[in-house]
Parts: C-alpha cells; sequence; structure tokens
C-alpha cells in the first residue's frame, strides 16, 4: 500500500477511536480531575487565542511529566537564545500539564495535544501556527507530523530515544511511521545507540546530544527543607523506594515488616547495648493516583504510615515515629532524595522502564534492579524472550561503575542489605560519607541543552516565520488567506 492510502485508513481509525477517547478521559477524571478539564481541545477547539507579540511561537510538546522536566531545562535554554520567544506547551497527561503550569509566562499558551485526526491537528496548526515544534523524546505522530510539513513548521525531536522494541515496532508498521520520521527536520538523539536506529528507520540530521535531563539542578529550597527534615529525624536513616510500579510495593513492605519486627527484637531492654536507629522507610509512588493504595497497603502490613500531604513544614511527632513515610505530593522530588541516604529505583524490577540518574546529582547512592541488566539487543531471558530496554539503561551502568549505585535481583531484596549499610556505625561506613555515599560526578553525562537549544533557534532562522505573516488565523470566513499558508484552505478549516 502506498502512503496516502495507508495515512487514510490510520486516520479512519483515529477518527472512529474519538468517543473511546472521549470515555477514557471521563473514567480517568474521577481520579484525576485534570482529565476532565478542558477536553475540547484534544479535538482543536480552543477557548484561547494565539500568543501575540513579535518574538517567535515555539511549540514544546511534552506528552507526561518525565519529558516535561527534560523540557524545562530545555526551555531555559532556549528562552536564553530567542529572549522574545513566546511559548505553546502542549500534553497529553495531567501530570504533564500540572508539571508544565509551572513553566508558563506572560503571553505563554498550554493546551492539550491534538488527538491524531486530521480534523484536530489540522484546526490545532491552523489556530496557533507555531514558527516551529519541538518534539520530546518518542513523540512520533503521523497526522501530526504530516500537517507540519504541509504548514511549513519545522519540528525537531528532542532528547530522543528509540528503544530495540519500538524500532521493531516502528519497522512492521513502517508503510505508516516511515513517512513521519522522514518528515522531521532534525533528531537530537540522547546515545549512539538511539541515533543509529533514528537513522535505520529514515530519519534526517540525527545528531548525538545527550540526556536533557543530566543538566538538572536540584531545587535548592528544597535541599534545605531536607536538611531542616534531616534534623529533627536525628540520625534515623531514611531508605527510599523511588517511582515505585504496582507490583513492586508489596513485596518491599514484607521485607520492611520483617526488618521493623527484628528491629524491635534489639530495642528491647536486655538487647539495648546493640540497639541502633531503625530506618525510616519513604515511598514514592510513581502514579499519583496510586498514593492512597500504596498508603493502604502499607497500613494492612501493619506498619505506622505517615503521608506527606498531611503536612506543610515540618514532620509532625506522630510522623517522626512512623516506620513509612508516604511521599505523596507533586514536584518534590528533590526533596525526597535529598532527605534520603539510599534510594532503590522502582520501574527496574520488572522491565517497565527506569530513571536512574535522578538522584546521581545529589550526590545519592542507589540500587535499582535485573531489568537494567537485560538490555542488549538480541539478548535473551532465560524463557527464551528478547529482553526489554528501559529508559534508563546507560545511566544505570555508568551509576555502578561509578560506586553511585547497586544491583539487586527482587525488589525486597535491597531493603535488608542497605538498611544494614545504614545501620553501621559512622566509623564504618567509609570515607565516601555518612551511609556510604560517594561521588557521582563519574555517572553524570556532559551537560547538552544549550547545543540543542542553539540548534532549535538556527532552524526557526532558516526556516520563514509565521509571526511575520499578515495572514490572519485560517477561518471559513477568511477566505483571502487561504492561498498563503499551506494548511488554510476552506476545506480543511
Amino acid at each position: 500500500m502506498r502512503w496516502p492510502e495507508v495515512r487514510a485508513l490510520y486516520s479512519l481509525a483515529a477518527w472512529a477511536a474519538q468517543p473511546l477517547l472521549r470515555r477514557k478521559l471521563r473514567r480517568r477524571a474521577v481520579a484525576e480531575p485534570g482529565y476532565g478539564e478542558h477536553v475540547e481541545e484534544r479535538f482543536g477547539r480552543y477557548g484561547v487565542a494565539r500568543p501575540v507579540g513579535d518574538g517567535p511561537l515555539v511549540w514544546v510538546h511534552a506528552v507526561s511529566l518525565g519529558e516535561t522536566r527534560a523540557a524545562a531545562i530545555l526551555m531555559a535554554a532556549l528562552r536564553q537564545r530567542l529572549p522574545g520567544m513566546r511559548l505553546l506547551l502542549t500534553h497529553g497527561t495531567a501530570t504533564g500539564r500540572a508539571e508544565g503550569r509551572k513553566l508558563l509566562r506572560d503571553g505563554d499558551v498550554q493546551v492539550w495535544q491534538p488527538w491524531d485526526t486530521r480534523g484536530a491537528v489540522r484546526r490545532f496548526f491552523a489556530h496557533f501556527r507555531p514558527d516551529v515544534g519541538v518534539l520530546m523524546e518518542t513523540e512520533v505522530w503521523p497526522n501530526l507530523i504530516a500537517e507540519a510539513r504541509a504548514c511549513g513548521v519545522p519540528l525537531a525531536l528532542a532528547n530522543a530515544r528509540l528503544s530495540e522494541k519500538s524500532l521493531r515496532g516502528a519497522q512492521r508498521a513502517g508503510w505508516l511511521l516511515r513517512p513521519a520520521y522522514r518528515a522531521l527536520t532534525a533528531v537530537f538523539a540522547q546515545t549512539e545507540a538511539d541515533a543509529a536506529r533514528f537513522r535505520s528507520i529514515g530519519a534526517p540530521q540525527v545528531g548525538v546530544l545527550g540526556n536533557l535531563k543530566f543538566d538538572a539542578q536540584p531545587d535548592a529550597a528544597q535541599q534545605a527543607q531536607a536538611s531542616r527534615w534531616r534534623a529533627v529525624l536525628a540520625g534515623r536513616p531514611v531508605v527510599m523506594l523511588a517511582s515505585s510500579r504496582e507490583g513492586e510495593e508489596g513485596e518491599f513492605l514484607g521485607q520492611i515488616k520483617a526488618l521493623a519486627l527484628s528491629g524491635k527484637a534489639r530495642a528491647a531492654p536486655e538487647n539495648e547495648a546493640n540497639a541502633r536507629p531503625s530506618p525510616l522507610w519513604l515511598i514514592v509512588s510513581r502514579h499519583p493516583q496510586r498514593f492512597a493504595e500504596v498508603a493502604q497497603m502499607a497500613r494492612d502490613a501493619g506498619l505506622a504510615v505517615a503521608q506527606r500531604s498531611t503536612w506543610t513544614d515540618a514532620p509532625p511527632t506522630g510522623a517522626l515515629a512512623a516506620d513509612v513515610w508516604i511521599g505523596d505530593s507533586l514536584g518534590e522530588m528533590a526533596l525526597y532524595y535529598s532527605l534520603a541516604d539510599v534510594a532503590l529505583l522502582g520501574g527496574s524490577f520488572a522491565p517497565l522502564g527506569a530513571e536512574p540518574d535522578r538522584g546521581r546529582g545529589l550526590r545519592l547512592p542507589g540500587g535499582d534492579g535485573p531489568a537494567h541488566l537485560q538490555l542488549r539487543a538480541g539478548g535473551r531471558t532465560g524463557r527464551g524472550r528478547r529482553r526489554r530496554t528501559p529508559r534508563g539503561r546507560h545511566g544505570g551502568r555508568r551509576g555502578r561503575r561509578a560506586g553511585a549505585a547497586g544491583r539487586c535481583r527482587r525488589a525486597g531484596g535491597h531493603a535488608p542489605r542497605r538498611a544494614r549499610l545504614c545501620r553501621r556505625p559512622p566509623r564504618r561506613r567509609g570515607a565516601h560519607g555518612r551511609c556510604g555515599r560517594r561521588p557521582a560526578g563519574r555517572a553524570r553525562a556532559c551537560t547538552k541543552s544549550p547545543q540543542q537549544a542553539a540548534l532549535i533557534k538556527s532552524i526557526t532562522d532558516r526556516h520563514p516565520a509565521a509571526h511575520l505573516s499578515q495572514d490572519p488565523p485560517c477561518s471559513a470566513s477568511s477566505p483571502s488567506s487561504l492561498s498563503s499558508r499551506p494548511c488554510c484552505s476552506a476545506s480543511r478549516c
């Protein structure tokens, strides 16, 4: 089949799926109200005007929370390169949109990503007319990219990654996805392996510019707050399970319960001489809708639980005596990592994908699971199936080589080991600092956000700027504008 026929079938399927999308959004809005806000934006109908100003309108699409945080680093560099720029920020998830609100300035606009139907994406480009588009990491949508090209909007895929599994999927759907990758203006890959995969699928102008997340700077205010909390904990070590996924917390909590019972035995009067501070366990679920579920799981295990959302500044007395803290707040990962002595990486004990470098900038030792070992292309598990390639594969290996990370085969296996490490007397914790901290400098990559920002600026400079055009936005009532921009036609509006 030819590309127009394949795209027509895909567009028909996307159009037919719209009622299912609306139903899914209604269900998600029960737990996360953000999904029920501005729903019509997903179908290309907007209640906000195109930003006005003398500078270019830069469209950045960051689908979820992680991509939005990476986009924040890039946007800071972009604003330096393009002082008069206005921002059009789009997302696909409620957590991404909530995080993105923090990045907006006067004159910026935030809307939902349009559903990938021809009508929705045409209305999106006709309404906003961005000068350049930046898609974060993996967001390749056939109709969105095809319409951007038809409108003359250059698109760069920034902080780009493509796993072996995703490559195989793109190759199977090659008639649909190869033209989409070829229509990109540039791809800024995270690694050489990612770049090779992008080239094999037909992407043009592929460069290796590293992972933007290495440029992240921990929030100084949250670090200071963590220091105050450490003071009131009076030397009690903190072990964190970060970005945990469903299925990991149960095993981890079982180990915590066993360690809590053994700690009570050591604290008995007859064993007072050997008593050591019991660790405070901190669990931060990756998905906000699971905060309450994880807290209830900990209570069902017979553990004393405190939830971060129940206090504002200093933890109350009840929280200081708890076995487990639930990190049920958004935007405070720097606080949690700064508070912890050791971080165990959720999502790495099953092939779900994880980000091992979140805590490396805080010089924090960590642990991850076997999913970071299952990385080699063509490698097979004991059951003969191909191993998946999680997102944080390279950072995990660098961290272990630098001594900033450990490895364990199951979620609960790290708990006893890290608890023993943190219970050592200070003189036995080594020259690397409290609870075995080691410098993580070798686990970090070179910073690349200025280079990516400079390349995006050069793309903007090479293409005609929509903001300089005197044509009004595309509409059925403005026929005079229909011939000036390829995306504006009466039939498309």
